[in-house]
């Protein structure tokens, strides 16, 4: 092209108009706060357009009830904290489509330094479809995510227990580590606690060690003479005693965690829309009482009940079969992404989503190899 006819490209390029098209005409945006919440709806929608609503449940149904009232079917908000949890749970049962979107895609261009400029800017990044929607997995898979996670918590907690009676041991010089994998077992918590009740001969301990230690009696003793400082076992009963609420605690759970799954659906002998309907024979086929065994080694923070036949049972495979997954791995995984896998294509999909996916972009050609003669 000569210099003519790029300035006649430029000059064409310039006078067309790309414009955007409205995904969402119904559309509203919120600015999520602590103390009160910005909402903005079309101009053409209301006299007051944007409107602030305190925190409080029944402000939150008011701004649902404006919401409807203006014909609203599709609400943006960003998901500050955990402030918008209540205001989301309350559109989702008003029936409006909720876009929670993530901060980092509406602030990158500045101003809207107001919380009334940033509700408008949600909305008008909404009308035009420019705001992807975070997943949120269904209200009865949030509630297993919910007692999952507060069970972490606590097993996270114990474990610190742990680590602190270990600390406190070592500073006594008692150094029942080197003879025994863990200080949470059976033979670790029943020598400690022993310790605690009063004993400190080191040939009566060792005697408590359970068969299958590898380590002889004799090593053991040995490890067990330490210096008892009464200011050390103060703190090693203290954390004691925390470690037992905290598995008090994560029993709770796990009560709590097996009723509600109890509430699922049976889809055990469901078979995918692919394979065809399903046989007289299968509708009556009962989940078998017990699933072969997995071959893998329980893991000692695993729930108290067969949470394996449990989750066969809701979601009609046995997670458990996949190299490297675990039923506690298998728990985690359906308690932040749910039994329905439909929002990805593909496999592929599902772990570029997780995050498990390098990225293998350069942004310039690069040359490792070294030139010959080097």
């Amino acid at each position: 092209m000569n210099r003519k006819q790029r300035k006649e490209l430029t000059r064409q390029l310039r006078s067309e108009d790309p414009g955007l098209d409205v995904v969402h005409p119904r559309a509203a945006g919120i600015d999520v706060g602590n103390g009160a919440h910005y909402v903005a709806v079309p101009p053409d929608q209301d006299r007051e357009p944007v409107r602030r609503f305190e925190c409080f449940t029944a402000d939150l149904h008011r701004l649902a009830d404006w919401l409807q009232a203006c014909g609203v079917a599709t609400v943006a908000m960003q998901s500050t904290g955990v402030y918008w949890i209540p205001l989301y749970e309350i559109l989702e049962e008003r029936g409006l489509e909720v876009y929670l979107v993530n901060a980092r895609h509406t602030k990158n261009l500045p101003g809207r330094k107001s919380d009334v400029q940033e509700s408008q800017w949600l909305l008008k990044l909404h009308t035009y479809g420019l705001l992807n929607n975070s997943f949120q997995p269904t209200a009865e898979i949030r509630t297993v995510r919910t007692y999952w996670r507060q069970r972490a918590e606590h097993v996270h907690a114990a474990s610190t227990c742990i680590q602190r009676m270990q600390k406190v041991l070592t500073q006594m010089n008692v150094q029942l580590a080197n003879v025994i994998s863990d200080l949470s077992g059976l033979t670790g918590q029943t020598i400690v606690r022993t310790i605690l009740a009063g004993e400190r001969d080191p040939k009566k301990l060792a005697e408590l060690s359970h068969p299958r230690i590898q380590a002889s009696r004799e090593e053991i003793a040995k490890s067990l003479e330490g210096n008892w400082r009464p200011e050390l076992l103060f703190v090693l009963k203290q954390e004691v005693e925390m470690y037992d609420i905290y598995q008090q605690r994560i029993g709770e759970c796990d009560r709590e965690l097996k009723a509600h799954l109890k509430r699922f659906a049976d889809n055990a002998h469901q078979k995918p829309a692919e394979a065809g309907p399903v046989s007289e024979g299968q509708k009556d086929k009962k989940v078998p009482a017990k699933l072969p065994r997995s071959g893998k080694r329980a893991q000692g923070n695993a729930p108290c009940f067969d949470l394996r036949s449990e989750l066969y049972r809701i979601s009609g495979v046995d997670l458990t079969r996949i190299d490297s997954i675990s039923v506690v791995v298998a728990q985690t995984v359906i308690s932040e992404v749910g039994l329905d896998m439909s929002r990805w294509n593909t496999e592929a999909h599902f772990a570029s989503w997780l995050g498990l996916c390098p990225d293998n972009r350069i942004s310039g050609t690069r040359y490792s190899a070294k030139a010959p003669g080097m």
